[in-house]
């Protein structure tokens, strides 16, 4: 008998554990009927309500319901690698806990993966219903800016449910970085991938753990994991303020030799002195971005650390 293992991280979910699990064992005779097992693998974030409790009352109930519980929040990266790294089945599929990611969906990826031959099938959301318009705006400009910057596609909409076999997980563990842009390396790995598309669904309970500000954070580092352009950028910019610096002294010195030192214009040159200045300083923030990620990566501190595990 083959193990399908399922993957949900979990902050603060005390609402929907429960709900979770009963949704999830909806597919249970489905894959009963194919000789594939479930276990549901919780990893909790650092919870400061009743997940955990929540959690092991199923546990009781169930030994297929397991936890491995964080000693504080590391933040969902690291609960993913955690999750990827404590099972062992011959499938593994990432879920949230807040039933944005339909479990009904199980059956068509086991049989995309099973009958199609392909090693991961993947999520992506046609439509944004229900998310403010502005946080809805500024992702979509995310998605097509990091596909212009980055070798890797990295799919407009798409989310962390995705069903993948034991040598795809085993490629996304062989990644050994620090600082984890999920999204980017499931498509960086390669293997052949299919997307299922479905209808934005709405948080059942609870609210949201992404503000815009952690999103705009998150967005930030998937840039600077995956493109370099950035640096690129700071790079031709300043090539481009020394040529126009050089220009600028010739036509100083010309102005000079044509109409007499002239005293007028200092406005001009503070805006000028000003623009240069912030520019600089915005250059050297992307070096010092990268230079950042290299100081945590070279550290080598562990991605996360267990408090428990059952």
């Amino acid at each position: 008998m083959k193990l399908l293992s399922v993957i949900v991280p979990c902050y603060n979910e005390q609402e929907n554990i429960r709900d979770f699990y009963d949704e999830l064992m909806k597919n249970e005779a489905f894959f009963k009927e194919r000789d594939v097992d479930i276990e549901l693998v919780y990893v909790n974030d650092g919870s400061t309500d009743k997940t955990v409790d929540m959690v092991k009352e199923l546990n009781n109930k169930d030994k297929r319901v397991k936890l491995v519980s964080f000693s504080r929040n590391f933040g969902k990266e690291a609960a993913i690698y955690a999750g990827l790294e404590k099972t062992a089945g011959d499938y593994v599929v990432i879920m949230d806990c807040d039933l944005q990611d339909p479990p009904a969906l199980l059956p068509e990826m086991y049989k995309a993966v099973e009958e199609e031959g392909y090693d991961s099938v993947a999520t992506r959301r046609v439509n944004r219903k229900g998310e403010p318009p502005i946080r809805s705006f500024f992702a979509r400009m995310f998605y097509k800016m990091i596909n212009r910057m980055s070798k890797t596609e990295i799919v407009d909409g798409a989310r962390d449910y995705r069903f993948m076999t034991r040598q795809f997980v085993d490629a996304v563990l062989s990644v050994k970085e620090y600082n984890r842009f999920s999204k980017g390396i499931f498509g960086w790995v390669g293997f052949k991938n299919k997307w299922i598309e479905f209808e934005n669904v709405e948080r059942r309970k609870g609210e949201t753990k992404w503000s815009f500000w952690k999103l705009f954070i998150y967005a930030v580092d998937g840039i600077m994991a995956f493109s370099t352009i950035p640096l690129s950028f700071a790079a031709f910019t300043g090539l481009f303020f020394c040529l126009f610096s050089f220009v600028f002294i010739i036509f100083t010195i010309w102005r000079k030799l044509a109409f007499g030192d002239e005293t007028n214009g200092w406005p001009s040159l503070v805006c000028i002195i000003s623009l240069i200045s912030g520019i600089q300083l915005f250059c050297i923030g992307i070096v010092g971005q990268y230079l950042s990620k290299t100081y945590t990566e070279v550290k080598k501190r562990p991605l996360y650390i267990v408090k428990e595990e059952i």
